[in-house]
């Protein structure tokens, strides 16, 4: 495998995983930011370049290389950034930081009914959301947990109790970092939902019972129902014990609906060269979940979390049309005070000229329409 630095179809194209079919229940229903970038983002409809690939099909069984090293963009930190860190890193902010907690923005509300052409969002706090495109509803990284390994309690209540949840038709995985792929969340689901993973991600549901799970490798798509899931790259990076450091991929996801809306879900990531690719390749973008937290210390986190301008600054690069926060006033995993990332979110999206109306910036539990 040769790290994807190239823009996709640049190459002939190669399958570097071995295909096993599967059958299952649910495949059987369901038919420095600020600069500029090299690639400008493509002008809404204009066509994808290069085209897309056919989708592969649901709930197939495929082997992966052991490892993803090398799509890395950046190094992973090394002994003397940790000595670094152990002498003057921050893992949460001080007392003044922390005095906001109060203030952050948490409005639940029932949620939105949506139809076949319509685009609506909810989040329920961090990188989960309750996406509603193209008739289906989908969860992104659902984390419904009050607490996740390594950290404290959550700061805001979940945004929509468990209970109060639609009829689900599908999940998203951007990654296996525990604020991001939570098992007591995903045990509550039912096992032959279909869920869309990072390559290397699926032998984890599978020893879970899950029936229908669909791995993907970046750039690649399949579809549900006629909406299109596709798997796209971000800057970040994969762990969850100490002995499996990226043998699983990472990134986003592009939500496209049949002759209607598209969104690009980040999940979690630095800034750099994929935004405008990304926009290149999925032209038309409506909305952009974006992180916008977690990012200070900058020397330690600059690699694989966006900060507030930064997060403006991919929005731009994708061509995307709106950009909604996500990915802080959940949980406390870094050092900047807790209401930064919405005041420095709001007064880059000023600075960059864009219209107020564009920034989704939705208290946890609130939701937002596209028509």
């Amino acid at each position: 495998m040769t790290q994807q630095t190239h823009e996709p179809g640049s190459t002939p194209a190669t399958d570097n995983a071995t295909v096993v079919p599967t059958t299952s229940t649910a495949t059987a229903t369901a038919t420095g930011a600020a600069t500029a970038t090299a690639t400008a983002p493509a002008a809404p409809g204009t066509a994808p370049f290069p085209p897309l690939a056919e989708p592969r099909p649901l709930g197939e069984r495929r082997v992966w290389p052991r490892t993803f090293h090398d799509r890395l963009t950046a190094p992973l930190p090394g002994l003397r950034a940790f000595a670094r860190f152990a002498r003057e890193g921050a893992v949460r902010p001080g007392p003044q930081g922390l005095a906001d907690i109060s203030r952050l923005p948490y409005a639940p509300a029932p949620l939105p009914r949506a139809d076949p052409g319509t685009l609506a969002v909810t989040w329920a706090g961090h990188a989960s959301w309750i996406v509603q495109v193209g008739g289906l509803t989908v969860l992104t990284d659902p984390v419904w947990s009050r607490r996740i390994l390594g950290t404290p309690a959550r700061v805001t209540p979940v945004g929509v109790p468990w209970d109060r949840l639609p009829r689900i038709d599908a999940v998203v995985v951007s990654h296996n970092h525990y604020d991001h792929l939570d098992a007591p969340t995903l045990r509550r689901l039912p096992r032959d939902i279909p869920v869309f993973v990072p390559a290397g991600l699926g032998r984890w549901f599978l020893r879970r019972e899950f029936t229908c799970v669909t791995e993907l490798d970046w750039w690649e798509g399949a579809e549900l129902a006629g909406v299109r899931f596709d798997f796209v790259p971000a800057h970040h990076w994969s762990k969850r014990t100490l002995t499996d450091t990226c043998h699983s991929l990472w990134g986003g996801w592009i939500l496209t609906a049949p002759g209607g809306p598209r969104l690009y879900f980040a999940g979690d990531t630095g800034y750099g060269h994929w935004f405008s690719r990304i926009g290149r390749r999925y032209p038309g973008i409506d909305l952009a979940l974006m992180p916008i937290g977690a990012y200070d210390p900058r020397w330690w986190l600059s690699d694989v979390h966006c900060d507030p301008e930064e997060a403006v600054q991919a929005t731009l690069d994708l061509g995307a049309r709106r950009m909604a926060p996500m990915h802080w006033a959940t949980f406390i995993l870094s050092a900047e005070p807790v209401l930064e990332p919405l005041t420095r979110v709001r007064t880059a999206w000023e600075k960059a000229g864009l219209d107020d109306e564009d920034l989704w910036d939705l208290p946890v539990g609130a939701s937002r329409t596209l028509a």
